[in-house]
């Protein structure tokens, strides 16, 4: 008995160091980065763009100087006087992607990119690093932000204002049990009108009821709290540049992508954030209102899918294995512009190059998982653990074990 008391003091205590560590370092806002990522497959840069403070602070207040993937990129905060990391996060990018295109071979383009930190009590030193496919780090940016700044922006948003009387409306769709250790999430209305948004809620309600049937957020979900922002268009619909379709939509958004018919993207990170302000939200999901199939989910940027078509379901859920998850494609799709290589292990959980050492041997040894060849765009070298998954097919009801695992330690990360 007295060892489970001294055990239970113990676990008090860190939990106190831990929830102090925050408290000593940041305050209950968020620092808003905007950069420009720009070069050609051969240089790339950094650049920084302009920086804002918002109230509140709706990330993890908790293992800060963790990552619980390595993603594509990788932003680091540093106290300057002892050097100690005061936070970190991951993050893949569209124009990283975008590399491995023979456009990027060619010419030279920018991309905006947005990062959300806890909002420091004293000048910190932020690295931003960018590697390829190969791990390797491309480039790095370094700069030291000054909280009491007076040209980091300051924008008029209070968060007692009633959501109804936001630039852009919300309604929460789903509470958390404890809105102070969840998963914050939006949904983003794109194409649809301000006559349309009754529609758009009905297609965010049917959205979580499809995220909330599978595993595990099903059996997690009183850790995620979920709002609607209804964010009207001008035009109905998305753009699509192949049938010389352009629409003055809320993100700009648009099919097409990388020349791709059915990648659905939007570049305008910047106005997707400005929509966003004062709104508690850390994961994005932005609904189109088409019927053109297709989406994109981008790891910790945003999951953006169409609505109107029989697969809109099963389509937002596997984009959000992508954005929120960081999960693969499983399937092989042409063996064009590979992003993954043998000498080097994918990042992505579910997916592996090394077929005699998976990373889910847990789950081969108990007879749920195997080792099977073609994913991540390529028919060979790269290896899944199931025949089919959410992240493979569109029929398929289920994430695979693999997937649910690799999802129930990052919510576990983000909440525990």
């Amino acid at each position: 008995m007295k060892l489970y008391i001294l055990c239970l003091l113990l676990s008090l205590c860190q939990t106190d160091v831990q929830a102090l560590s925050f408290e000593q370092h940041f305050c209950d806002s968020t620092l808003r980065l905007d950069y420009t990522f720009a070069g050609d497959a051969s240089t790339q840069h950094i650049f920084l763009d302009e920086l804002s403070i918002t109230p509140r602070w709706y990330g993890r207040h908790y293992r800060l100087d963790e990552l619980p993937l390595k993603g594509n990129g990788q932003l680091t905060v540093k106290d300057p006087q002892t050097g100690d990391t005061l936070y970190r996060h991951s993050f893949s990018t569209l124009f990283q992607e975008w590399l491995a295109t023979n456009e990027a071979k060619q010419t030279a383009r920018s991309f905006e990119n947005v990062f959300l930190v806890p909002y420091p009590k004293h000048p910190v030193v932020i690295t931003v690093e960018l590697r390829d496919y190969h791990d390797r780090v491309t480039t790095a940016f370094r700069h030291t932000v000054n909280p009491s700044d007076i040209l980091i922006r300051r924008p008029a948003v209070s968060v007692t204002t009633p959501s109804q009387q936001q630039p852009h409306p919300y309604i929460t769709l789903h509470q958390a049990a404890d809105t102070t250790r969840c998963i914050h999430i939006a949904y983003v209305a794109e194409g649809y009108t301000q006559e349309q948004m009754p529609q758009f809620l009905d297609d965010c309600r049917a959205a979580n009821e499809s995220l909330f049937r599978h595993e595990p957020f099903a059996s997690l979900q009183d850790r995620f709290n979920i709002v609607a922002v209804c964010s009207a268009s001008n035009d109905s619909d998305v753009s699509q540049p192949g049938k010389g379709i352009w629409r003055n939509t809320a993100l700009n958004s648009h099919f097409d992508t990388f020349y791709s018919e059915r990648y659905l993207t939007t570049l305008h990170i910047k106005r997707l954030h400005d929509i966003l302000r004062g709104i508690p939200y850390e994961h994005i999901i932005i609904l189109a209102n088409t019927s053109h199939y297709g989406g994109g989910g981008i790891y910790n940027s945003y999951n953006l899918c169409y609505t109107r078509g029989c697969h809109f379901l099963p389509v937002v859920v596997h984009e959000f294995g992508h954005s929120f998850g960081g999960l693969g494609d499983e399937y092989p799709y042409g063996d064009d512009d590979p992003m993954y290589f043998s000498d080097t292990e994918p990042w992505e959980p579910n997916l592996t190059t090394h077929p005699a050492q998976p990373k889910w041997q847990s789950l081969i040894d108990a007879g749920q998982a195997s080792v099977i060849e073609g994913g991540g765009y390529l028919s060979k070298g790269v290896w899944r653990s199931q025949e089919n998954c959410r992240m493979r097919t569109n029929e398929h009801p289920d994430f695979c074990p693999v997937c649910q695992q690799a999802l129930r330690r990052l919510i576990d990360f983000y909440t525990r």
